[in-house]
């Protein structure tokens, strides 16, 4: 016994020293940064005198604020369902050309599909100019037969042109994790199922989808957090002040730090954190249900 103990106390301390590296990293660079942002959205813009819930007000109040949250929900609703439902349906195809005598075909299209993620943000900002432009490709094939052109930047369209751009990038990379969840569902439950008479849907419906849940958590997540990621396009082709359809939450924390207007922009990103933690643990509600 008293050996038993030495060696759970021995592997304790190394999991401890192990994990040391890792906890103190996200302590400095995460929680104690977040935590001065919660201090600091509770006092006014020297950090010196409390002004409580003030700060929380004046974001709520702020018209360039509510603008932004609009277009954010709006493009996360559009995006998100698409993304899982593309990325899926990619990955199950796939899946079904991994054959003994097509396993080559499977890979060419992973391939494919992961190489928008391998591009620099500079060269689609440049493929945006490219094919958006007033006198882009896209604008010069529509002329051509015969169309008025389209002010891509200029007006609503922007937002749907920063909707395929995120699809074409993210895709690829959902796949591969669908692929991965799919993977790890032992064929012996499809071949069961094909003996009781099952179709295909059918294992589709009670084998796939069930098995592939914590996939589904974890793809949602990363694509949730990857959504906020499509700024840094936006803002490099059409700056802080593009068209209002495409001026998101990113925009605005940029321009309130340059303005350093630090007490409102610490209260506008708790808020933010707050909307992503309840989104986060609906999404694993929802896998929660499904178990159950």
């Amino acid at each position: 016994m008293a050996r038993d103990h030495t060696l759970q106390g021995a592997e304790r301390r190394a999991a401890a020293l192990l994990l040391a590296p890792s906890l103190t990293g996200t302590t400095l660079f995460l929680l104690l940064p977040f935590a001065e942002t919660v201090r600091r959205s509770l006092f006014d813009g020297r950090g010196i005198r409390f002004v409580g819930l003030t700060n929380y007000r004046a974001v709520v109040e702020n018209t360039a604020f509510r603008m932004a949250v609009a277009n954010t929900a709006r493009f996360i609703a559009v995006c998100l369902p698409l993304l899982l439902g593309i990325s899926l349906l990619l990955a199950l195809g796939i899946r079904a050309l991994r054959t003994p005598h097509r396993e080559g075909g499977g890979r060419v299209f992973k391939t494919t599909f992961l190489l928008p993620m391998g591009i620099p943000v500079a060269s689609i900002v440049l493929l945006w100019q490219v094919l958006f432009a007033k006198a882009g490709i896209f604008n010069t094939f529509l002329v051509s037969l015969g169309k008025n052109p389209v002010d891509f930047m200029g007006t609503g369209a922007a937002f749907w042109v920063l909707i395929a751009t995120y699809l074409w990038k993210n895709t690829g990379y959902d796949m591969i994790l669908w692929l991965a969840g799919r993977d790890a569902i032992p064929q012996d439950l499809y071949e069961a199922a094909a003996v009781d008479g099952a179709n295909g849907w059918q294992a589709f419906r009670w084998i796939t989808v069930p098995n592939l849940m914590p996939t589904f958590v974890l793809v949602t997540i990363l694509s949730l957090l990857n959504c906020f990621k499509a700024f840094r396009e936006a803002y490099l082709v059409a700056g802080a002040y593009p068209h209002q359809s495409i001026y998101q939450l990113q925009h605005l924390f940029n321009n309130w730090f340059l303005q350093l207007d630090l007490a409102r922009l610490s209260a506008a990103a708790v808020m933010v954190a707050g909307a992503l933690l309840v989104l986060i643990l609906l999404v694993q509600k929802i896998r929660t249900g499904e178990e159950t």
